[in-house]
């Protein structure tokens, strides 16, 4: 069921993001539009400490106007690789620095309307470093034990996707 391009204008371009609406001929020979937010990419990285509690952070997400726990997450960067921005982002946001890092899949965030592809990790034996937030961000560190985290996607306080996503799957390879 692919999707011919027929024509497409960019009509924004950000310091992170593309638009551009697409026109588009359907295999039904039916012609359609399409808006499409392109983003270079994210990952996503859940820290786990030697004694099995879990590392999010907390922090005000503008868009949906409310504070998130999250795992720490950031956009690649040019010419990085996932594996480097999962390290570099853990580091920044978490102060810990991941001796062993395992890569367990990824998730597209938004299909119907964005591009967006986070890659997700597991952070093992890590070791306290110093916390270098970017100067836009502002976030505060959280330590819970796994099951509290469980239970706060359950009971709804954790409701971003990219975390439960990694949460689950962390679950499910028997990670945590």
């Amino acid at each position: 069921m692919a999707e011919k391009l027929l024509e497409s204008q960019q009509i924004f371009k950000g310091k992170i993001l593309t638009v551009k609406i697409d026109q588009v001929l359907l295999q039904n020979g039916n012609k359609s539009t399409r808006e499409v937010v392109f983003h270079p990419g994210a990952v996503a990285v859940l820290p786990i400490l030697a004694n099995g509690d879990l590392i999010l952070v907390k922090q005000f997400r503008y868009p949906v106007g409310v504070e998130l726990l999250e795992v720490p997450a950031g956009k690649l960067d040019e010419n990085e690789s996932p594996k480097e921005c999962a390290l570099r982002e853990l580091e920044e946001e978490t102060g810990y620095k991941a001796q062993r890092i395992e890569y367990i899949g990824y998730i597209f965030t938004t299909p119907g309307f964005s591009n967006e592809k986070i890659y997700l990790y597991v952070a093992m034996d890590l070791i306290k470093t110093v916390q270098n937030l970017d100067q836009d961000e502002l976030l505060k560190v959280e330590i819970l034990r796994p099951q509290e985290v469980l239970n706060k996607c359950l009971n709804g306080e954790i409701i971003d996707a990219k975390t439960l996503s990694l949460l689950f799957l962390a679950r499910e390879k028997g990670v945590i």
